[in-house]
This record gives structure tokens, C-alpha cells and sequence, in this order.
């Protein structure tokens, strides 16, 4: 007995060595992350854009064939699939429902700039050719249940630095304009029966508000602002003589509105808060009515309006496991609505919910290949400025039990009508599953915070927009979840110049940079504005500088002119249509950087523009990245 109870105490003697023995493996594979492929997080939707047919009889949307996107359409009567379209040279750009239950769309040609629109029978798939346009930009405007066969949309057929409203009739192909542009309209906004009432003009600093009573009417100016006192009309009302808003005039931050349509004046604030402006709602086009306000502060949020929609809204949440919910379209009854919910760690699934049964079916998830468990959280941060002023962003950390010294990548955003928000990313999570900790800051002039501090970044490309981004580098490296010498900053436009511009004047903050079709000299980026943005060259002086009178501004802080001051690695992509980009100078750049013996890999792919729309181009971009970063961040210290 004595000997049997040795036995036992050596065993359990045993297996606690051999446990304290495992214990730093244990832990150490708890900090491993499983690496994802990068096609998982890349890769074209199986089904995008889904709408539902005005009757709510149908499904459309953009499904992949042959490494293009094409149309297809689904019966909900049997849940039978059709493919409606078979490109295999240009991808789908964009589609819609007409009234009598046909689909327009336009597909994205970028070898010649061409543009051309199509309509599609969905009972016969038979389709015609509306519109062919060379160098033409076109957006619907309005479709009108009364006139089912005809639409009504906006183009600069005419003259390309104007856009003018034509009647396009779907049967015949007929283009008739509607309304020439004088030259300053900037927006035009229908009425519920499709009659163009109200339009907002500019001199490029000064916009004006305009609303005629008919057809027949001249329009009459009823507000007039500088740009930085927004008004948006959003719809007119039932009464015909006033619309709703979002305006920031007499406030910092945007309010929700009515406005009288004859004077101009502002008859009430239908909702505000003091958090964050509020730039998204809820408006029911055939109920004529506002459903909802929206606004986003660290996390989206929404103030209900009605009740009826408020227990649609409530009748949805109850049914699913948390997230964000979007209404993204709906049936002329509204009995069927399409919506998408999303996390930061889920990319969004889309469903279609019947009010009556409260029946919520579930079409199609945009990225079924991930799993919310092995993506990372997206956490609302803060900090001080050097100069004080709060600014805030978001920041990304690997899973795993390692809280400090990570190698981090800054994700400088577009500007400047941009910010960053909450939400999934997939850029991020790739990032944040290969290891490396993700910050994005909403710096001075980003939008949503209100008006003082959008416009506390007027002029300020190369000043204080930069300094909070390294201010935001500093903080985290202070709190010891950076590693100082392992910081990467990383963007695309403008975020493109911030990352060039990082690593000419902050050459100690960071190891390395990634531009994605980025900006390179201010010069060029005033002088090739696109025609239709003449009307907002004023404004562009004042938010960015004159290229004549802030020539030692432009010539301070565009990269073209310092590449003496670049002396780390640096990859560059770059597509050779992008309409903004001045290929040769950017070769130039290019060359003038490899003389002085700095690393840097250029990517320039053929057929894209400023994002690259092709699977095979993005993953090989992504995959590039990878390397990069490998090569020069060291995920390991």
C-alpha cells in the first residue's frame, strides 16, 4: 500500500513538472494568430448590391462570372436564379429598377473612357443600348411611378465642366434636356413627382440655395452661404413649400431641418446633437415622410422619427446577434426591405425582411470565407494634439495576449470630405492578422466633428494635418503599444501624400511608406482638376492653397520636390487611367528616387484608375504589401 501510494505521489509530482514544463508553449500559442489568405479578405463578393424590384417580385444584384461582375436576377416566388448579363471584358459599374420593372446599368470602361447604358427585360432578358458617351459622367436623379417608363438624370453631355438634367425615355431611347445648366448648378433635387424645384449653385466659396414653385417658374435664390455653412436639402414636404435639410448654419455641428422653400428660413430643427453632425437619415420616398437621423461619434447611432419604422427597426434587432443594421433598399409597398448588418469584425450580410410575419430571410454574406472569432477588435481612441485639441480615431490590435510593442502601420485617410469610421475594414484585419497594430486618425478636417474642426484643416496639408498624425504615433509609442522603431505609415490620395510626406519630415518616426495612387505635387493637382470641379476651384484654394499666391506653400510640401529628404523604403502603386495622376511625373519621381540608392518598388498596372477594381491586380497588390512590410518592419523584434 505504502509502495502504491509513492507511485502515485511520483506521477502527480510528474505531471505538474511537465505542465509547468508546457506552460510557455501554451501561452505562446495563444499568441499566435492563424494567418488568413489574403484572397479570403480580398476577394470579389459572391453577391453585391442587391435591390429589390419596385413590385417585390425580384432580386438583382452583382455576382462574379468569368472575373467580372455581372447582373443577375432572382424570382422570390421560387427562389430561382437567372444570369441576366455575360461580360467578360468590362465589369458592371452600377445598375438600377425602373418602375416598369426593368433594370438600367452602365458597365466601367477604362481603356477609352467610354460610358454607355443599357436597359434589361427582366421577364425576356433581352437588351438594348440606351446611351454611348465618350469622356461623359452620368448619375440617375430621379425615376418618377407616375412616368414608369421615364428617368430622369444628370449629365455633362453637353458641356463637360456642366452637368444638365435630361428626360431619358426607356422604350425609345430619346434624350431630351430638361434643364441646361446655366454654368454655376452644382446639385439638383426633385420633387416626389420628379419636377426639379430646388438646386444648389456656387461661385466656388459662396453656394446658394435656389427653389422655383413649377416648370414654368424661374428659380429664385432663397439662402446663400459661404461653403463652410452647409445646407443639403434632403426632400421637399407634402406642403410643397418647404424641404428638409441637413444644415449647419448657427451651429457647429449639422442638424436635421425643415426649411421654409420660399424664404429660406429655418421653420424648425427636426433633430441635433451636440456629439457629432448628423450626416445620415432615413427618408421614405413614398410615404413622404423622415424615418430617422443618424450620426456618427466613436460608433454609428440613429434617433427614430417613427414609430412605425422605429418597431420595424426594433423587430429586425430583436432577430439578429448584434451589429450594425442599414436599410439599403426597399419595395414601392414597403412590405419587403433589403438591409445589411456589419461589425468591425464581420463585413456585412444581407437579408431581406417582410413586415408582414416579420419573416427576415438571410441572402448572402459579403465575405462568408471569414469568421468574426479570428478578426480583431476595432477599439474608438483618443488624444491630445501638441496644441491641445482632442482628436480622435480608431486602433486595431492583433488577438493574441501581447498588449505593448507591436509594429504598428498609421492609415492616414482620403481628404477633405473624409474621415475614418467604425466598421469592418478589410485593409485592417489583413493588416492586424499578420501582426501589426492599425491606427487611423481622424485629424484636424476630418468631417463629422462639426464645422470648427473640418475647417481647422483648411490649409494645413502639410502643417498641423501632419502633426496630428505624428502626434497620434508619439501617443501610442509613449503608452508602449508601439514599437518607435517599427512604424510604417500607409495610404491611398491623400493618404498618400501624408505617407510620403511622413517619411520626408518625420524621417525618425517611420521605417517605411505605402502609397496607394498617391498625390505628389499640389501644383498638378490644381492645374489637371477635372472640368465638372471648376465650379469648386475657389473652394479648393481656400481649403488647400492657390497655387499662385501659395506657390511657397505648394513648392514646401509636395513630395515632387523633396525626394532628396526620402530615405526610406517606399512601395508605390499606381494605376496609368487614373484621371487625376500625371503618370510621367510620377515616373519622374519615381527615377529621382532611385538615383539617390533608396528602396523602392513602383507598381504600375495598365487598365485602373485610382483603385484597382481588378481581383488578380489586388491581390497582387496586397501580397506586395505583405512583403514590404516583412521585409522592412520585422513582425518578429
Amino acid at each position: 500500500m505504502k509502495k502504491k501510494l509513492e507511485d502515485y505521489t511520483m506521477l502527480r509530482c510528474f505531471k505538474y513538472l511537465l505542465l509547468i514544463a508546457l506552460l510557455p508553449l501554451f501561452f505562446s500559442c495563444q499568441d499566435e494568430q492563424k494567418q488568413i489568405p489574403i484572397s479570403d479578405f480580398f476577394k470579389t463578393p459572391e453577391k453585391s448590391f442587391i435591390k429589390i424590384s419596385p413590385d417585390g417580385k425580384y432580386l438583382a444584384y452583382l455576382k462574379p462570372y468569368k472575373e467580372k461582375q455581372n447582373l443577375f436576377i432572382q424570382s422570390l416566388a421560387d427562389g430561382k436564379e437567372r444570369m441576366a448579363t455575360s461580360f467578360t471584358d468590362n465589369p458592371i459599374k452600377d445598375y438600377f429598377w425602373t418602375y416598369n420593372n426593368q433594370l438600367v446599368f452602365n458597365q466601367d470602361v477604362a481603356e477609352n473612357e467610354e460610358f454607355s447604358l443599357y436597359a434589361l427585360n427582366v421577364k425576356t432578358l433581352q437588351m438594348r443600348t440606351l446611351l454611348t458617351q465618350i469622356k461623359t459622367r452620368m448619375w440617375l436623379l430621379n425615376r418618377n411611378r407616375k412616368e414608369p417608363d421615364v428617368i430622369t438624370i444628370v449629365m455633362n453631355k453637353r458641356n463637360p465642366a456642366t452637368f444638365d438634367v435630361y428626360k431619358l425615355n426607356l422604350n425609345n431611347g430619346q434624350l431630351t434636356l430638361y434643364i441646361a445648366n446655366p454654368g454655376n448648378i452644382t446639385e439638383w433635387y426633385p420633387d416626389n413627382d420628379g419636377k426639379i424645384r430646388l438646386a444648389k449653385a456656387t461661385d466656388g466659396v459662396d453656394e446658394t440655395i435656389l427653389y422655383r414653385t413649377s416648370d414654368e417658374s424661374p428659380f429664385k435664390p432663397i439662402i446663400k452661404n459661404n461653403f463652410k455653412n452647409k445646407v443639403d436639402p434632403i426632400a421637399i414636404t407634402t406642403k410643397g413649400n418647404s424641404f428638409y435639410a441637413l444644415s449647419n448654419v448657427n451651429r457647429d455641428k449639422s442638424a436635421l431641418v425643415e426649411i421654409d422653400a420660399t424664404t429660406g428660413k429655418e421653420l424648425k430643427v427636426v433633430y441635433r446633437t451636440d456629439k457629432a453632425d448628423v450626416m445620415d437619415y432615413g427618408y421614405s420616398r413614398n410615404r413622404h415622410r423622415l424615418e430617422y437621423a443618424g450620426w456618427e461619434d466613436d460608433k454609428p447611432h440613429k434617433y427614430f422619427l417613427n414609430q412605425e419604422f422605429r418597431n420595424v427597426y426594433s423587430d429586425i434587432k430583436t432577430k439578429l446577434n448584434g451589429g450594425v443594421i442599414k436599410f439599403v433598399d426597399r419595395d414601392t409597398s414597403e412590405s419587403k426591405y433589403i438591409i445589411i448588418t456589419y461589425t468591425d469584425r464581420n463585413p456585412g450580410t444581407f437579408y431581406l425582411y417582410e413586415r408582414n410575419g416579420g419573416k427576415l430571410t438571410r441572402l448572402s454574406s459579403l465575405n462568408a470565407s471569414l469568421k468574426p472569432e479570428e478578426l480583431c477588435t476595432m477599439k474608438p481612441v483618443s488624444f491630445r494634439a501638441a496644441d491641445g485639441m482632442l482628436i480622435n480615431g480608431y486602433l486595431t490590435l492583433p488577438l493574441g495576449n501581447k498588449k505593448q510593442n507591436y509594429p504598428l502601420v498609421v492609415m492616414p485617410h482620403d481628404w477633405p470630405r473624409n474621415r475614418n469610421v467604425w466598421g469592418y475594414s478589410a485593409e485592417v484585419q489583413f493588416l492586424a492578422n499578420r501582426g501589426y497594430a492599425v491606427f487611423q486618425v481622424n485629424y484636424r478636417g476630418s468631417t463629422g466633428y462639426g464645422k470648427a474642426f473640418w475647417s481647422a484643416g483648411f490649409k494645413q496639408v502639410g502643417g498641423k494635418i501632419q502633426s496630428d498624425i505624428a502626434d497620434g504615433v508619439n501617443w501610442l509609442t509613449r503608452q508602449k503599444i508601439a514599437d518607435p522603431k517599427r512604424v510604417a505609415i500607409m495610404g491611398a490620395r491623400f493618404g498618400g501624400f501624408s505617407a510620403l510626406y511622413g517619411v520626408s519630415f518625420y524621417p525618425n518616426l517611420y521605417r517605411c511608406a505605402i502609397v496607394q495612387y498617391g498625390l505628389i505635387n499640389f501644383f498638378t493637382y490644381i492645374k489637371d482638376i477635372p472640368p465638372y470641379r471648376q465650379p469648386q476651384l475657389q473652394m479648393t484654394y481656400e481649403q488647400v492653397g492657390n497655387p499662385e499666391t501659395d506657390a511657397n506653400l505648394f513648392r514646401a510640401i509636395s513630395p515632387v520636390f523633396h525626394t532628396d529628404k526620402i530615405k526610406s523604403p517606399v512601395l508605390m502603386f499606381q494605376g496609368a487611367k487614373d484621371p487625376r495622376a500625371n503618370i510621367s511625373e510620377i515616373n519622374q519621381f519615381v527615377r529621382e528616387i532611385q538615383k539617390r540608392n533608396v528602396p523602392i518598388r513602383y507598381i504600375l498596372k495598365a487598365n485602373e484608375r485610382y483603385s484597382f477594381r481588378s481581383e488578380h491586380n489586388r491581390m497582387d497588390m496586397y501580397a506586395q504589401i505583405e512583403r514590404f512590410l516583412g521585409d522592412y518592419l520585422k513582425v518578429k523584434p
